[in-house]
């Protein structure tokens, strides 16, 4: 575990490392081998904890996740989660909550790089539950946050994915450590549970490590149009696709292979997929924001607050020193701009326009281009490259962080 927290993370560095802890043996092992490496190399560490809230005893699972951190000269941070609980899917919507609640507290604790005790029989259980029909993503050992925005120019880090759960345990009996239990982690109704009963015999035929292909040859233009050829590979179109209409869950299954057919078919086509648009030619695809999907959902409207970062439509960071400005797409109002507004429009291709970031007043006076009076930075490009594999170590997030700190220009 050493090596790959030194192959990812930097040392004596004045940002925290940020451990995702729930207190079970896997997240306390990690804590403790973490904290060995923090005090050899000077990092400071935070914990984040989440209470999900779902058993009468997590406020007392929360206490204990504080004073170990305090134990082992580790901050602490926490948050719960209130619901709303679903009657179905509630795994992936606490799943969901817990991502969005560590993004938050780690950029608040102003880390980079968030570490979760991921192992090999979490990978195993995934592949199991694949085999059964769910639709899961794969572990990897560096990626981006799944949540978006707020998990943005966030790693997380799995350094125990070649790791046994039963080896970390008997790390933390020699250690004389405890850890606790979930009950939920026993509960057949959960698909996760079943994949654990049925494999608890069964050691892992899988690798330790997932090996990834190259970074995908997308290039971001003005404004967060990706571009790429007709050959990417599902996973890389099926991120384009995510960051273009700025959500946060990617595509799979059958549409998503629909769509790689009809690209290697040669055709030339248009086609939207999770509120993006791609249109296909002969010298490659272009992807945008699907504006149309505005009818279904609702045209994205966010008020700016002087001085703090406004995230619009999942695609743009906007800062703004002045009060009275809203966030609105371009879509049906572009006939109500100023002249050289309507210039810079005309001069863009005709796809992208609609889902652009224009202000309007709360007088109702407006619109206008957004770049024209506020600081705006289109999110695909940095969005892209960690999570196709152009980030690599904890120094390119820094000097990302830092790049952005000094800009406060219009970088479209």
């Amino acid at each position: 575990m050493t090596e790959t927290l030194d192959a990812r993370l930097l040392a004596d560095d004045p940002a925290p490392v940020a451990l995702a802890v729930s207190g079970g043996g896997d997240s306390v092992a990690l804590l403790h081998l973490t904290a060995d490496w923090a005090r050899a190399r000077t990092r400071p560490l935070v914990v984040l904890h989440v209470d999900h809230a779902l058993n009468p005893d997590s406020p007392l699972w929360r206490d204990r996740v504080e004073g170990l951190a305090a134990r082992l000269g580790a901050g602490f941070r926490s948050a719960r989660w209130d619901g709303p609980f679903p009657r179905t899917g509630l795994p992936a919507a606490a799943r969901a909550a817990r991502h969005t609640h560590l993004a938050d507290m780690a950029r608040e604790a102003g880390a980079r790089v968030i570490l979760t005790g991921h192992t090999t029989d979490d990978v195993a259980e995934g592949q199991w539950m694949k085999g059964e029909g769910a639709t899961l993503g794969t572990l990897r050992d560096w990626s981006p946050s799944p949540a978006w925005p707020e998990g943005r120019g966030l790693m997380m880090l799995r350094p125990l994915l070649g790791e046994r759960r039963a080896d970390l345990r008997q790390l933390l009996q020699a250690r004389g450590e405890d850890w606790t239990d979930d009950p939920a982690n026993a509960d057949p109704r959960f698909l996760r549970s079943r994949a654990r009963a049925a494999l608890a015999d069964r050691p892992p035929d899988i690798p330790s490590r997932v090996v990834r292909s190259p970074p995908a040859p997308l290039a971001v233009g003005p404004h967060g149009v990706i571009r790429g050829p007709r050959s990417l590979s599902g996973e890389a179109l099926a991120f384009a696709l995510v960051v273009a209409g700025g959500g946060d869950r990617l595509p799979r299954g059958r549409r998503l292979a629909a769509l790689q057919d009809r690209l290697g078919s040669g055709q030339n086509f248009e086609a939207g997929l999770v509120g993006a648009r791609l249109m296909a030619g002969a010298d490659g695809i272009t992807i945008v924001r699907e504006t149309g999907n505005y009818r279904r959902t609702g045209e994205p409207r966010v008020p700016l607050i002087p001085g703090r970062d406004t995230v619009w439509d999942g695609r743009f960071a906007l800062m703004s020193d002045e009060a009275g400005w809203t966030v609105v797409p371009l879509a049906g109002r572009a006939a109500r701009l100023g002249p050289s507004d309507r210039a810079e429009v005309r001069a863009l291709p005709a796809a992208m326009r609609p889902g652009l970031p224009v202000l309007v007043r709360d007088d109702g006076t407006g619109p206008v281009l957004a770049q024209s009076r506020v600081r705006v930075e289109a999110l695909a490009g940095e969005r892209l490259a960690l999570g196709l594999g152009q980030v690599v170590h904890e120094a390119d997030l820094k000097c990302r962080r830092e790049w952005r700190t000094r800009d406060r220009v219009s970088i479209l």
